[in-house]
């Protein structure tokens, strides 16, 4: 006999939890499934567990930096020990408690659409009103030949991690490879880091991949572009890539950092008659409807796969089937990589804007020879601010920083891009002095000189 409910969230990542803590509060009946923790990904195996033990070597290096202070030293010890603090010890009893405190049921299974409004999860039959979709994305290890015989880890290995490696070998030079290869580095690892392109962070601007690439290398990073792994093999305790250039690189584990994928595969999607894309994500229009009462929020859509948007599209989501649609809209939506010191960027990329047809201007600033901050900062200044505007509406379209705590205030430029604030207007603004912020003022006064 089925169970029947008012929405049946599949998956309990970011996305799932904000989407079904909204349809729960207007008083919907819903039933939350998920085959691993509340939480997902992000809360247990990236986005918390990584950003934990960055800090500390962040820390580290700011008290180097800073004048007149000396004497920190890392412990890998305590600092693993906070981060299983702050992954709950992989343990989310009281996250399925709360939600169940809340009026959800709570489903811990396998689960799998069987037809339009209806799910089997584990031995229990449901249906539904509303399905919303939101598995989020796995980790992809190449198939390259030999990787059986590798230590090879993805970044659930890496950041649960009880004891670091003394070597690592690094596959993949985007955001997940340039945060890892900082924390191992930081930490004492000796890190090879390989990419097949030709600079770091390719999908930014060539001068992010360039300022990348510069700190990496100061932090003892190996790294190793226009690289592409072929082989794997293991000699002895060494796990050993085999690069298409005729070299290797060898470490006691094989980390890769070479994307994710829309977790799709064998769930009966199709069975709701639900659509997918050439990479397996699930189609959705402007709402996040994949079709007639089905939803798909977060990486199981391939729109912009990071933890806040699949928050926001939660929102989307929730608010239509609650009778108040509203289209998502991406325009501005920062990326902060944190690494040291942080990347990070909002709006579109010179080639994206040139692709759409735009006439671009843009400025680019040495904070260090701009504003006084990062001289109050630190002893060596670090940071470069980048902006793009539309020459003809004069507004901002695109914004990238790398420099301290560069993800704070990227938002500057982030909600400018998606409100289309003039260029006049966000000159007239007054910064705090002395903050980066103010790096924006002097960037804007470049325009049109």
């Amino acid at each position: 006999m089925s169970e029947h409910f008012d929405v049946v969230v599949l998956g309990m990542g970011p996305g799932g939890e904000v989407a079904a803590g909204r349809l729960l509060k207007a008083g919907k009946k819903v039933a939350v499934i998920e085959r691993e923790l509340i939480g997902g990904e992000c809360a247990y195996w990236a986005c918390i567990p990584s950003k934990t033990v960055l800090r500390p070597a962040e820390a580290r290096i700011g008290v180097e930096r800073a004048a007149g202070v000396s004497g920190a030293e890392l412990d890998w010890a305590k600092t693993g020990a906070y981060r299983d603090s702050m992954i709950r010890n992989l343990d989310d009893t009281a996250q399925a408690e709360g939600y169940e405190d809340q009026g959800a049921t709570v489903i811990r299974a396998e689960a799998r659409i069987t037809g339009p409004g209806r799910v089997r999860a584990g031995t229990r039959e449901l249906t539904a009103e509303h399905i919303i979709i939101a598995t989020g994305s796995e980790a992809i290890i190449p198939p390259l030949e030999g990787i059986g015989q590798v230590r090879a880890w993805t970044n659930r290995e890496t950041y649960t991690a009880k004891t670091l490696p003394g070597r690592a070998v690094i596959v993949g030079g985007s955001a997940v490879g340039v945060e890892t290869a900082t924390f191992l580095a930081r930490f004492g690892v000796q890190v090879i880091l390989i990419h097949r392109g030709e600079r770091l962070m390719d999908r930014e601007e060539a001068k992010v991949g360039e300022l990348a690439r510069t700190y990496l290398k100061e932090a003892g990073v190996d790294i190793r572009l226009r690289a592409s792994a072929q082989e794997a093999r293991r000699q002895g305790d060494d796990s050993i890539i085999e690069l298409d250039d005729g070299t290797e690189a060898a470490g006691d584990v094989v980390i890769f950092a070479t994307g994710r994928k829309p977790r799709t595969e064998g769930l009966g999607f199709e069975e709701a008659g639900v659509e997918l894309g050439d990479k397996g994500q699930v189609l959705v229009d402007e709402h996040l409807r994949a079709k007639a009462n089905v939803w798909a929020i977060g990486d199981v859509t391939g729109i912009m796969p990071f933890t806040h948007v699949a928050k926001y599209q939660g929102r989307i989501a929730a608010d239509a089937i609650l009778g108040q649609a509203h289209p998502a809209t991406y325009d501005g939506i920062p990326r902060v990589v944190f690494s040291d010191p942080e990347i990070a960027a909002a709006g579109l990329t010179r080639d994206q804007a040139e692709e759409q047809g735009i006439r671009i201007e843009a400025v680019e600033l040495d904070l260090a020879k701009a504003i006084a901050r990062p001289w109050t900062y630190d002893q060596d200044p670090r940071g470069h601010l980048g902006l793009l505007a539309d020459a003809d509406r004069k507004v901002l379209v695109g914004a990238w920083a790398v420099g301290p705590q560069a993800g704070e205030w990227i938002h500057h430029a982030s909600l400018a891009i998606r409100t289309g604030i003039p260029l006049e207007v966000l000159r007239d603004q007054i910064a705090q002095f002395p903050t980066f912020h103010e790096a924006y003022f002097e960037a804007l006064e470049k325009f049109g000189s």
